[in-house]
């Protein structure tokens, strides 16, 4: 199971903001700050120990 943090803004400014906050957290950003369909804004984190591998996202490493 891949754990992802999600957080949702109404524009990129604010959805950058919420990303810090989960980077502060020791998270990483597993994707930037996207617009959305109906204008709404998205960004994800994942904790540090899951990493894009070339098998693709949120696959365990070992560290």
């Amino acid at each position: 199971m891949a754990l992802r943090f999600t957080v949702q803004g109404d524009d990129e400014q604010e959805t950058a903001a919420g990303l810090q906050l989960l980077l502060t957290l020791g998270l990483q950003e597993f994707m930037p700050p996207r617009q959305l369909t109906d204008d709404r804004w998205m960004a994800r984190a994942v904790p540090a120990t899951t990493a894009r591998t070339d098998d693709g996202p949120g696959r365990s490493v070992s560290g």
